[in-house]
């Protein structure tokens, strides 16, 4: 017998027909010997459709009530499920994320958690009950709900692997695994059977969006083994794991992230601490910056370009507007750019990668305006209006099509 967490994202349980099929799924694991813990998100769009209510009544709204309404998704999924799997002859309950003893920080709307107290999911695993839990919730100090940010379904159920020491954490999804580029987009993307955390972390942060990075992040950080696969077809995931006794492929997938934008400081003074200025008052928003660019000098001036996420380009142009040292400068933002790709733990013994990605988009007549490596990435930034075929360039590249 088996201690198995399984989750289930919000397209999975979109109606009843597909909150039926989770039912059997979770009620077959369990009827074969198997205590089972379930982590559900709110159906379908609700989560879009509650932020659409909010916004009909403000602008602005606080984010601790934001917090209140959206946990109501997942109150619904959890019962509808506990609901179906009674019906098929298993004794169910469904728990809400405090109930279920996750204990997180007070960031609203991006809490992380800080502990998850097991004794009531011990209790009812006692009892041989399935136990559905509400994802992306929990509790903090002052007793308010907060919720975990956009994913965060998947975060709660490797922390629950990990709180439990479950046997695998099974993340269910509407494609059948984890593969080498978006099979939705690409019809030759192949499925992969494992991938290193690393690897998976890498995809997930650069725009696949099959797992949530923090939830690889903790995965990897409590050796939680994960199973990507489809509830909608009866077939192998893909497993992410330690990186012992598996396969080295030279890349394992390229993904296209078109939240994206790249800010450049025109005519900078060629002096020590510019860039430490600029990037030090961009970090103390908790604006991420991701490729950074900067020009020789020339004649005393340089170029600093550098890309954050879209939704903080406006935040980070008003930022740098602000210091002293910079006024007087052209700060150019364009938001149509995407990044694109190619990630794999072999490239580190595999000299000329880069090269043959660059060949690639060479061929595709692709222009090339920033790049970014590693050990076992390569990213890219290009015109977001190319992104979809410097995908497909970049995979036929590395992928043989059959």
């Amino acid at each position: 017998m088996a201690l198995i967490v399984q989750k289930f994202g919000g397209s999975s349980v979109a109606d009843a027909a597909r909150v039926r099929n989770v039912a059997r799924i979770v009620t077959d694991t369990h009827k074969a010997g198997n205590d089972v813990v379930v982590v559900v998100s709110a159906q379908g769009d609700t989560t879009d459709d509650l932020i659409a209510k909010a916004a009909e009544i403000t602008g602005n709204a606080p984010k601790r009530e934001m917090d209140q309404l959206l946990t109501a998704g997942e109150q619904i999924s959890i019962s509808l499920l506990a609901m179906a799997c009674n019906e098929l002859g298993c004794p169910t309950v469904s728990l809400l994320g405090w109930q279920a003893g996750f204990q997180t920080d007070s960031k609203y709307g991006a809490a992380r958690i800080k502990t998850v107290r097991t004794e009531r999911l011990q209790v009812e695993l006692g009892r041989k009950n399935i136990v559905v839990v509400a994802g992306f919730q929990g509790l903090c100090k002052y007793d308010d709900i907060t919720t975990l940010g956009r994913g965060g379904s998947d975060t709660s159920a490797v922390a629950l692997a990990a709180a439990l020491h479950a046997d695998r954490c099974q993340i269910f999804t509407d494609v059948e695994g984890v593969f080498t580029a978006d099979p939705r987009k690409l019809r030759h993307a192949q499925k992969l059977a494992e991938i290193t955390y690393d690897e998976m972390l890498e995809l997930a942060t650069l725009g696949a969006q099959v797992l949530n990075n923090r939830s690889v992040e903790m995965a990897k950080k409590y050796n939680v083994e994960l199973e990507v696969l489809s509830s909608l077809t009866n077939q192998p995931g893909t497993i992410v794991k330690e990186a012992a006794n598996m396969e080295k492929m030279l890349v394992r997938g390229v993904t296209k992230d078109s939240d994206a934008a790249r800010i450049s400081v025109i005519g900078v003074p060629d002096v020590p601490g510019i860039a430490f200025k600029i990037f030090s008052r961009l970090a103390a928003k908790n604006i991420n910056v991701d490729i950074i660019l900067q020009s020789v000098g020339h004649q005393g001036r340089q170029d600093i370009s550098f890309t954050v996420g879209s939704d903080h380009a406006e935040e980070a142009i008003g930022l740098l507007r602000g210091l002293d040292l910079l006024n007087g400068l052209e700060l150019v933002c364009d938001t149509a750019v995407a990044k694109v790709s190619a990630v794999g733990a072999g490239m580190e013994t595999h000299p000329g990668t880069a090269s043959k990605m660059f060949e690639a988009l060479f061929e595709a007549d692709i222009n090339i305006l920033m790049i970014a490596t590693s050990e076992i990435k390569i990213s890219v930034l290009i015109a977001e209006a190319d992104a979809d075929r410097a995908v497909a360039a970049v995979h036929r590249a590395f992928f043989a099509e059959g």
